[in-house]
């Protein structure tokens, strides 16, 4: 059980993961919080983001800090600046992207927490997807189902 405070301040060595093209700063994961959440920091540069995707287990929240996000989810397109919050109810279709030319900064947050342990997993191993014999989306979902995601190789419009 998570008991004691955590304090991350701007100088605080964070855990980095990278995956998508994107880079993710952790705050407090599932082991800070007893489970019942995890809270990052996102910077996703010029045409990243990732595929399209649905959670089964968690409630996923966006908080634009800096730059331009795009959302695609349930046919509908949110361009997303500095300031707009979006939440994504667990079941649902969505993707985003930075359509934009320059790097943008989000913070994301998830509840409950243990989806982290499959950002830890794709990222140390994306390179590796692209190789595999049955091709990059079965790769991902060969990961993503351990953790109640599925990965889709056709965009949400």
């Amino acid at each position: 059980m998570a008991n004691k405070i955590k304090i991350v301040k701007p100088d605080s060595n964070r855990q980095a993961v990278f995956g998508a093209g994107d880079e993710y700063y952790y705050y407090a994961t599932g082991k800070d919080t007893d489970g019942q959440y995890f809270f990052f920091e996102s910077i996703v540069p010029p045409g990243g983001g990732p595929p399209a995707h649905v959670q089964t287990k968690e409630e996923e929240a966006f908080y634009i800090l800096d730059g331009e996000v795009t959302f695609y989810a349930e046919g509908n397109i949110t361009v997303a600046t500095k300031g707009t919050y979006l939440n994504v109810p667990k079941g649902v279709r969505h993707r985003f992207k930075n359509n934009s030319d320059q790097n943008a900064r989000m913070l994301i947050f998830f509840a409950p927490a243990g989806i982290e342990d499959m950002f830890e997993e794709m990222g140390a191993n994306e390179e590796n997807y692209s190789k595999h014999p049955n091709g990059l989306f079965y790769a991902l979902n060969e990961v993503g189902t351990q953790y109640g995601v599925q990965f889709f190789e056709e965009d949400e419009k």
